[in-house]
């Protein structure tokens, strides 16, 4: 009779544990090398935000103090400055402005800046050096007699003042726009014509959406100006307190509510949301539109 020998069963339990990979420390470190100075200035325009957020959190004693955290998250603030000001009506009236402004620079804008770079007529590089020239020209140098324009057509004291410019012409516009579609190959424009599309059927149907880009940087621009626009809305609805914009309304805030910084902050971080929501989203086209725009003089 024969014995059979069985091997006993391993414990799989003890068994020595695998050591851990290390950490790719110098793919990290090349990492923080390589975007050192992107950190560094997103770590300097984020720090002013976040500071307004953390003082419009706080309570009206610890606002006055050095504390940088708030000891108690009263996001009620938010909320009490509706009641202190009528923040709904300055916000419709900012919208209108940034909006209707902007829709204004686009249907004037876009023609000329087409006109200025495919286009060939005589004057066509004297009228650039006007469009160059209106840039550079301070708006406080026209304001007196624009505002006495306006005073005699009886529309002070509304935001058509400041909408109807956009409508006409805008220098800075006009000159970014330009400066994309030159880089668009005159090739396009010239087939669109050989199969019989007319100059407006050849830009809107192949000069804009090849210029979405640079449509969309220079749309940003003008709603982020309109948007933080003080000068125009003091200078035509500062006696109009129901035409008042965001930006107008909130220096005014600021001025009444002085001895309350969390309410001045909880105002001011509301007004931020806007302008920092429409950048993240359209923020590929505004680099990508900037990228390409002055490639070609």
């Amino acid at each position: 009779m024969t014995a059979t020998l069985t091997k006993p069963p391993v414990d799989v339990s003890t068994e020595p544990e695998q050591p851990k990979k290390p950490r790719d420390t110098r793919g990290i470190l090349t990492w923080v090398a390589t975007h050192a100075l992107g950190l560094v200035l997103g770590l300097m325009f984020a720090t002013p935000v976040l500071f307004v957020f953390l003082t419009a959190v706080m309570s009206d004693d610890q606002a006055f103090t050095s504390d940088l955290w708030p000891r108690e998250w009263h996001w009620n603030n938010f909320i009490g400055v509706f009641d202190k000001a009528p923040l709904f009506q300055y916000l419709f009236n900012s919208l209108t402005y940034s909006l209707l402004a902007t829709a204004g620079m686009l249907i004037s804008s876009i023609p000329a800046a087409y006109a200025l770079a495919k286009l060939k007529w005589r004057g066509r590089n004297v009228a650039f050096l006007l469009v160059i020239g209106a840039m550079m020209l301070p708006p406080q140098v026209v304001a007196v007699p624009l505002y006495d324009t306006w005073s005699s057509l009886g529309l002070t004291g509304t935001l058509v003042p400041l909408i109807a410019p956009y409508f006409l012409f805008d220098a800075f516009s006009i000159f970014l726009l330009r400066q994309f579609m030159l880089t668009i190959p005159q090739s396009y424009v010239d087939a669109a014509r050989v199969d019989g599309c007319s100059e407006f059927q050849a830009l809107v149907r192949i000069i804009v959406p090849m210029a979405k880009p640079g449509i969309a940087a220079t749309a940003l621009f003008c709603f982020l100006f309109t948007w933080n626009d003080y000068f125009g809305p003091l200078l035509y609805t500062g006696e109009v307190k129901e035409q008042w914009t965001l930006s107008l309304a909130l220096a005014t805030f600021k001025g009444m509510h002085i001895v309350q910084w969390n309410s001045a902050m909880a105002v001011t971080f509301l007004t931020m949301i806007p302008a920092i929501i429409l950048f993240i989203f359209a923020q590929k086209s505004f680099v990508k539109g900037i990228t390409f725009t002055g490639v070609k003089g």
